[in-house]
C-alpha cells in the first residue's frame, strides 16, 4: 500500500538520495540561508514569527488539500469555503445574536457541508474533481457575498483572540497551524482512512477490488478538506478582526502549491504533513524575504511560479530515480527521517548564525530615511499614479522608499505591514485594502513605535500620524449632482460598483446615493459590481443594457469601469447616455476630452503620493504634521479638462 515515505530501489549515492527524498527541506534551508545573507532584517525573532503567522492560513488550507491530493483528487474550492465559513460565523454571532460557541460550530459545519457536496458530486455524480470543486468555488464565494451583502462583518472579540499572541510574543495562528499539522500527520499515518487515502491515490481500482468503499471514503476525504478550510477561514478572519467576503481569493492555488512543493504527487499516492508544512513555509519565506529585499510584487509571482515548476520537476526526477513507496506502518525510516530533520536544523542554524554576523546592527542604520508604502493594488492606473508621485517625492528628498502591492488582499497587506515592522522603518505609509481589516496590523505598527501615515483611505481604530486623502463621500455627492443636472433632473441610470466590501466602494456609493436624494426624478434601475476592472465594466454594462436599453446615465465608481461601460455603450456614450467616472486617471481624462466620458471626479493621485511621502519624512524626523490632509476633488468635464493638472 502506498505511503508518504519513499525508499530507493537504485544504487544512487547516499547524498543524492538524501537530497531527492528531502528536496523541500533542502530548498527551505537554502532559502533561509540566502535570505539571511541578503537581508539583515530577515533573521530576527520578530520576523521569523511573522513568517510563521504568514504561513499559518496557507498551511492549514494545505493540510486539508493534502488529504485530497494523496487520494489523487484536487480541491479548488478551499479559499471560497474559508471565506464562507468565516462569514457564516461572523453573521450568526453578530447579526443573528447566536452564542459564539454555536456560531463556531455552525461555521465548521458549513465547511464540512461544502466538502460533502464536493465528495458527493465526485463520487456519486461522477464529476471530475476539477469541475466539481471549481463549481463550488463560485457557489461558496457567491453565498459569502449574499450573506454579508458585500460588506465586511466584524468578528466576535472572543474569536478575534485567535489572531493575537500568547505571552505577548507567541502567535496563536502558529499554534493552530502546528495543531492542525499534528492532526493531519495522525490521520495520514495512524488511521484506517489515512491508509485508504494512499490506497485510493495509488490505484483506485485496486483499492475498490480489495474491499475499500471508495465512494464513502471520498466523501470523508473532501469533508476533511472542508473542515480544514473552515479552520483556516476562522484564523484568517481573526487576524483581520472581520470576515471579508472576498477573503482568501487565490489561496487554493497557494495551498495546492504548498502540498506539491512539499513532495506530494498530483498523481496521488504520496504526501505527508511535514512536507506540506515545509511547502507552506517555503512560500512564506519567499514572500517575506522578497518583501524585505524590495522585490516587485509582480516579480514575486514569477519567482513563486518558478519554484512550483521546480518542485514538480523534482518529483519527476525522484520518480525516474527509482523511488518506490514503503508499506504503511513501517518504522525503519522514521528514525532516519527524524535524524535528517535534526541534522538539517543544526546545519541551517550554524550557517545562518555565521551569516547573521555580516549584518550586525544593520537593521537600525538610516532608520529615519527608510519608508515603506503598502498599496492596495498596482493593477489600477490610479494607484500606479500614487506610486509615481510617492517615488518622485522620495527621490527629491533623498529617502529610501519600498513599495509593495497587496493585490486587493487584506491578509497580504497585513503581512506586508508585519514585514515593514520587522525592518524597523522610519515611517510606514498604508493605502488600506479595507479600513477595518487593516486595523490589527496597524495596531502592531503602533505598538512597535513606528509612525503610520494613511493615504487615500483611512485606517479605523488605530493611531495614524496623518491621513492624506480625498473625500470619497464628497466625491460621490459631486458625481450625483453633476450627472443629475446634466440629465435635467430626471432619467434612468445604472451604477457600476467597485469590489464588494472595500471601503472606497462603500464611501463613493454612499455619497452618490446621498447626493441623488435632491433629485427625485432620477431613478437608479440597477447596481452591479465590476470590481474596479475595465473588462468587467464592459461585460457588466453589456449585460445591463439587455435589461435596461433605455438608460440615460451611468455612474462608475472608478474610471476603469467607466471606460468599460463606454465601450459597451458604443455610439450612445456621450450622446444619449452620459457616463461619469471617478479618479481622474490619464485614460479617463482622455475620454473626457474625446466626449465619450461626460466627466470624472478627479482626485489628483500623484499629489496624494507626494504629500504622503512628504508627511512621512517629516514625522520620522520628529516634526509635526496635520492630522488630516484633504486633497480637493474636482469634477473634470470637457470644458475644464485642459486646465486640470492631476
Amino acid at each position: 500500500m502506498a505511503t508518504d515515505t519513499l525508499k530507493s530501489t537504485t544504487g544512487a549515492s547516499g547524498l543524492r538520495r538524501l537530497l531527492l527524498d528531502n528536496g523541500a527541506l533542502t530548498a527551505l534551508i537554502v532559502l533561509v540561508v540566502a535570505m539571511s545573507a541578503l537581508s539583515g532584517d530577515f533573521l530576527t525573532t520578530d520576523n521569523l514569527l511573522n513568517v510563521g503567522v504568514q504561513a499559518a492560513v496557507t498551511a492549514i488550507l494545505a493540510f486539508g488539500v493534502t488529504f485530497v491530493i494523496v487520494s489523487a483528487g484536487i480541491d479548488l474550492s478551499v479559499g471560497s469555503v474559508a471565506a464562507l465559513s468565516a462569514t457564516v460565523l461572523a453573521w450568526s454571532a453578530t447579526s443573528q445574536g447566536m452564542p459564539v460557541v454555536l456560531a463556531v460550530l455552525l461555521a465548521i459545519a458549513t465547511g464540512i457541508a461544502c466538502g460533502l457536496v464536493n465528495g458527493f458530486l465526485i463520487s456519486y455524480g461522477k464529476l471530475p474533481p476539477f469541475i466539481a470543486t471549481l463549481a463550488l468555488l463560485s457557489v461558496a464565494r457567491g453565498l459569502s457575498l449574499v450573506i454579508s451583502q458585500g460588506s465586511p462583518i466584524a468578528f466576535p472579540s472572543s474569536i478575534s483572540h485567535l489572531g493575537d499572541t500568547l505571552g505577548g510574543w507567541l502567535p496563536v495562528p502558529v499554534l493552530v497551524m502546528v495543531g492542525m499539522g499534528l492532526i493531519t500527520a495522525f490521520v495520514l499515518g495512524r488511521t484506517y482512512i489515512g491508509r485508504a487515502m494512499y490506497a485510493i491515490g495509488g490505484n483506485e481500482e485496486a483499492a475498490r477490488l480489495s474491499g475499500l468503499r471508495v465512494k464513502k471514503q471520498k466523501l470523508a476525504i473532501y469533508a476533511f478538506s472542508g473542515l480544514f478550510a473552515a479552520a483556516a477561514g476562522i484564523v484568517l478572519a481573526a487576524r483581520l478582526s472581520s470576515a471579508q467576503p472576498q477573503a482568501a481569493q487565490g489561496y487554493e492555488l497557494d495551498a495546492i502549491a504548498a502540498v506539491v512543493i512539499g513532495g506530494a504527487s498530483l498523481a496521488g499516492g504520496t504526501g505527508k504533513a511535514s512536507g506540506t508544512l515545509i511547502g507552506a513555509l517555503i512560500l512564506a519565506v519567499l514572500r517575506n524575504g522578497l518583501n524585505l529585499l524590495s522585490v516587485s510584487a509582480f516579480w514575486q509571482q514569477v519567482v513563486i511560479g518558478v519554484v512550483i515548476a521546480l518542485a514538480v520537476l523534482l518529483d519527476t526526477v525522484r520518480r525516474k530515480a527509482g523511488a518506490t513507496p514503503v508499506a504503511a506502518g513501517t518504522g525503519g525510516n522514521k528514525g532516519r527521517q527524524a535524524a535528517t530533520y535534526v541534522l538539517a536544523a543544526v546545519v541551517a542554524a550554524a550557517i545562518v548564525g555565521a551569516t547573521s554576523l555580516l549584518h550586525g546592527g544593520s537593521s537600525d542604520a538610516g532608520k529615519s530615511q527608510k519608508i515603506g508604502l503598502s498599496l492596495s493594488t498596482l493593477n489600477n492606473p490610479f494607484f500606479v499614479s500614487i506610486r509615481a508621485g510617492a517615488q518622485a517625492e522620495a527621490k527629491k528628498l533623498g529617502v529610501d522608499l519600498t513599495v509593495t502591492d497587496a493585490q486587493n488582499d487584506a491578509s497580504q497587506q497585513a503581512n506586508q505591514l508585519q514585514n515593514f515592522t520587522s525592518e524597523g522603518l522610519g515611517t510606514i505609509i498604508v493605502n488600506a485594502v479595507d479600513s477595518d481589516a487593516v486595523t490589527p496590523a496597524a495596531k502592531a505598527v503602533n505598538k512597535a513605535g513606528i509612525p503610520l501615515v494613511a493615504v487615500d483611505r483611512a485606517v479605523n481604530n488605530a493611531d495614524t500620524a496623518a491621513l492624506v486623502a480625498s473625500d470619497n463621500v464628497a466625491g460621490g455627492k459631486l458625481a450625483a449632482k453633476d450627472l443629475a443636472e446634466k440629465l435635467g433632473g430626471k432619467g434612468k441610470i445604472v451604477v457600476l460598483q467597485g469590489q464588494a466590501g472595500t471601503s472606497a466602494s462603500r464611501e463613493r456609493g454612499a455619497g452618490f446615493t446621498e447626493g441623488l436624494k435632491a433629485y427625485p426624478g432620477i431613478e437608479v434601475v440597477a447596481k452591479q459590481p465590476a470590481d474596479w476592472d475595465r473588462t468587467k465594466g464592459l461585460d457588466v454594462m453589456t449585460n445591463l443594457l439587455q435589461a435596461h436599453p433605455d438608460i440615460d446615465g451611468v455612474f462608475a465608481e472608478n474610471d476603469e469601469m467607466a471606460l468599460g461601460a463606454i465601450k459597451a455603450l458604443g455610439s450612445k456614450a456621450g450622446k444619449s447616455v452620459q457616463v461619469i467616472g471617478f479618479d481622474g486617471t490619464e485614460d479617463g481624462l482622455n475620454a473626457v476630452k474625446a466626449g465619450t466620458l461626460y466627466a470624472s471626479v478627479a482626485q489628483q493621485p500623484s499629489e496624494l503620493g507626494r504629500i504622503a511621502v512628504r508627511n512621512a519624512v517629516k514625522v520620522a524626523e520628529g516634526g509635526k504634521v496635520e492630522k488630516s490632509v484633504m486633497v480637493p476633488v474636482k469634477v473634470v468635464t470637457k470644458e475644464n479638462v485642459a486646465d486640470f493638472a492631476g
